[in-house]
């Protein structure tokens, strides 16, 4: 199956500062890319363990007996760590991005290039898809996961008219849905403002947001002391809750300060913001939006 070059790899394997024998995870495996290359870096007492949901991404295992692959969200990663007997590791890798292999294949319903049913889970036996946010959700419910998901500031006339649209009959498909929001797809803006309706409802599918916080959570009791995590993201929701948890711990707010204005933080990043270089781009267009950010457990 063809899948994406992987973005900024060497810099988001480098942020991890391998040791020969160290454990790794990479909670996001897609075609593996990242994952060989940590196992290229490693020696032979070194361990990687990757996770991914999706089913189609277990065709692209590798075959290496320093190397597992658990077909979970990452969301649990810390019970199945434990199951295999690993209390801690070294670091941990994530690329949030969806992989072309999910965009090209046009049932699954990721794509606004393709007519599909409207699916858009990551994992194949997830209960919700986003045929079931279209056709089922109240007005109010689908006002808010535009608005705040895919930030459309015309989300209140958008539910409007999907509410409408489908008293008539359901929603089915990929092009239905683009006929029903036609009128707001503006001359130049389009792709981009499909691409925004889109993001909003494969977010409240896959409760992305959710997903990302209890991993970021688990990060500063998974990671040893000096362990890293490295973490592409690629829209601002995500950034800013992943620049939020390395700066104070916390993902709103402001953390308690003792007597001298101090406070303590379970991470610390390591360098600024990297981004893709303009040759890259060029060559891989997927990574035009990805922003790493690296940090080390205190």
């Amino acid at each position: 199956m063809e899948y994406h070059n992987p973005v900024l790899l060497q810099e988001t394997v480098d942020g991890l500062n391998i040791k020969e024998d160290g454990v790794y995870v990479d909670v996001t495996f897609g075609g593996g890319g990242h994952s060989r290359e940590i196992l290229n870096r490693l020696g032979e007492n070194g361990r990687l363990i990757a996770f991914d949901q999706d089913k189609d991404a277990l065709s692209n295992t590798i075959d290496d007996n320093r190397f597992l692959l658990i077909n979970e969200n990452f969301r649990y990663v810390k019970r199945f760590l434990k199951f295999y007997g690993y209390k801690q590791v070294d670091g941990i890798l994530a690329d949030f991005g969806v992989s072309s292999h999910q965009f090209d294949v046009p049932e699954r319903g990721f794509s606004t290039r393709f007519d599909g049913q409207l699916d858009m889970r990551m994992n194949q036996d997830g209960d919700l898809s986003a045929y079931d946010v279209v056709n089922t959700y109240s007005e109010d419910q689908i006002r808010t996961v535009l608005k705040v998901y895919g930030e459309l500031r015309q989300a209140p006339a958008m539910a409007r008219e999907i509410i409408a649209a489908r008293l008539n009959k359901p929603i089915e498909t990929s092009v239905e849905l683009k006929q029903v929001l036609q009128r707001f797809l503006l001359p130049r803006k389009e792709h981009k403002i499909l691409a925004q309706i889109y993001q909003a409802i494969r977010i409240e599918v896959n409760q992305e947001l959710e997903v990302l916080k209890e991993l970021l959570l688990q990060t500063s009791e998974l990671l040893k002391t000096g362990g890293r995590l490295s973490f592409i993201s690629y829209h601002s929701l995500e950034d800013r809750l992943v620049k939020r948890f390395i700066r104070n711990g916390l993902f709103e707010g402001e953390p308690e300060r003792d007597v001298f204005g101090r406070f303590e933080v379970p991470l610390k990043k390591v360098g600024g913001l990297i981004i893709p270089t303009a040759e890259e781009i060029e060559q891989n267009n997927r990574a035009r939006s990805a922003k790493l950010r690296i940090a080390e457990k205190l």
